[in-house]
């Protein structure tokens, strides 16, 4: 069992349902709308699924992928007929992400284990770390925040109301001070109390990419000079309800730093669940986490197979 798991439990699965039932209930209406008078898997059929699939924003690359994937398997078992169409886009959705390099599993070596956290204001950053500081404390390891983002005094309060709730250390600087400082003086005490891990937050926005870019490799350098290899995982949160402007996101931060991980949150109360299909297949980055309520422990270790089981509303083993 890898440590990740020790540490993350199996999805809540009635948890995960309930998050995600507008974006089921969405996708199936729409399925069962382009579908409908059909008694086999045709052409139109396939150009209805495409529909589908984009307006369901799993995005145009994955849903081509997709598309294609079905036609395969309907010529090659000759007839499929629209109610088999469920279980068939099931299982070539579930095989693209198995495909991937999904590990959920850390490498966790040297303390301490340094996560630096990137993504736009809004999009759940500083919860996110919030609720990951709170599992990782509930598993009884030692845990310290830097408040790295000193660009906006609220997200520098509002990273110590979770760190607070959360029981955790944080080191925080005045608004204005230099983020790589406070990076340095996280990790360093991190070392010298003998913590576990040091989850670095950043700021959401620059003037532009260069400057993101600029910011977020010197506050990586700064990490180095104290624990070397650090940070050992780049985090992006993406906001799932955004849909399509996730994937520019997603775009603009793996063109400014090297991404090694995804959180996907607020996929509750949202239409827009088919984003972590497209978001984990187009950028080949695995997705560690989703969010799917607001509460502190509905941060959940993303599960490949129970999100696809879920989104079809199957309980079948994909």
């Amino acid at each position: 069992m890898s440590f990740f798991k020790k540490i993350f439990s199996s999805p809540n699965k009635e948890k995960l349902d309930q998050g995600l039932e507008p974006s089921k209930q969405s996708f199936m209406a729409k399925l069962e709308k382009a579908v409908m008078g059909k008694d086999q898997v045709d052409d139109d059929v396939l150009d209805e699924l495409e529909e589908v699939l984009i307006a369901s924003d799993v995005g145009v690359a994955t849903t081509l992928k997709v598309v294609d994937r079905v036609q395969q398997r309907v010529k090659k078992d000759k007839y499929v007929g629209v109610d088999q169409l469920h279980g068939l886009l099931k299982e070539e959705i579930a095989a693209l992400f198995l495909e991937q390099d999904q590990s959920n599993e850390y490498v966790w070596g040297q303390k301490p284990h340094v996560i630096m956290v990137v993504g736009v204001n809004g999009a759940g950053k500083t919860t996110t770390i919030g609720k990951l500081a709170h599992q990782f404390k509930s598993k009884g390891l030692g845990v310290m925040l830097g408040a790295a983002d000193t660009f906006r005094a609220a997200a520098i309060d509002q990273l110590q109301v979770w760190a607070d709730r959360a029981q955790v250390p944080m080191v925080r600087q005045q608004m204005g001070s230099d983020p790589a400082s406070v990076a340095f003086e996280a990790i360093t005490q991190g070392v010298q109390q003998g913590v576990d891990v040091v989850i670095i937050d950043t700021a959401g926005r620059l003037h532009n990419k260069v400057n993101l870019m600029n910011e977020l490799a010197k506050i990586k350098r700064v990490m180095e000079r104290v624990v070397p290899g650090a940070p050992h995982e780049v985090l992006l949160v993406l906001d799932g309800s955004t849909g399509q402007n996730a994937f520019e996101q997603a775009k603009q931060f793996t063109l400014a730093t090297e991404v090694t991980a995804l959180a996907i949150t607020k996929l509750d109360g949202t239409a827009k669940g088919g984003v972590v299909l497209g978001i984990s297949d187009q950028f080949q980055i695995p997705v560690r986490y989703i969010g799917v309520g607001e509460g502190i422990e509905d941060l959940q270790a993303f599960d490949r197979v129970a999100f696809v089981q879920s989104f079809f509303n199957l309980q079948k083993e994909a």
